[in-house]
């Protein structure tokens, strides 16, 4: 039976709940479509984790993780901890080491889910946004991206 391994980055909040409950998905999806199942290594890193250790993972997070399948992350944030520290700490590292670029985001009107879109079913409204993820806004502006490699960009 083939096997994933997926690293859980939980993060805080939300990511709590919802990382244990996507775990849940994944499993009954192997069991009902057969074939495979999936390994699950859990990482505690966080907002918290940053209040404890003075950063949001180890130096060594990125090759942690990085003989993984996947990676099924949470959400992060965190009073107290500002924003770009979530970001820069651990987002944007992880964006960018696995070339994560895209952000896909699908959208549908689900049958039976009360929407604002009165008197429109599921099959007037099936689209996909699809978000750049790691330059724009996140780019730092100035310098280069990707350093080194095939796909190193200079700004």
């Amino acid at each position: 039976m083939k096997r994933f391994d997926i690293a859980l980055i939980p993060g805080d909040g939300i990511g709590r709940e919802v990382v244990p409950a996507g775990q849940k998905i994944l499993d009954v999806t192997g069991e009902v479509h057969g074939g495979f199942q999936f390994r699950y290594k859990s990482y505690p890193w966080s907002c918290a984790y940053y209040l404890k250790h003075g950063r949001m993972m180890p130096d060594d997070g990125l090759q942690r993780i990085g003989d993984s399948d996947a990676i099924f992350l949470g959400a992060v944030g965190f009073p107290g901890v500002a924003d770009h520290v979530s970001l820069w700490g651990l987002l944007i590292p992880i964006r960018r080491g696995f070339q994560q670029y895209a952000c896909v985001r699908p959208v549908k009107l689900l049958p039976g889910v009360r929407s604002p879109l009165a008197g429109r079913g599921p099959e007037d409204i099936d689209f996909i946004v699809v978000r750049e993820n790691n330059e724009g806004e996140y780019s730092n502006m100035g310098g280069r991206l990707h350093t080194g490699t095939p796909h190193e960009l200079a700004t």
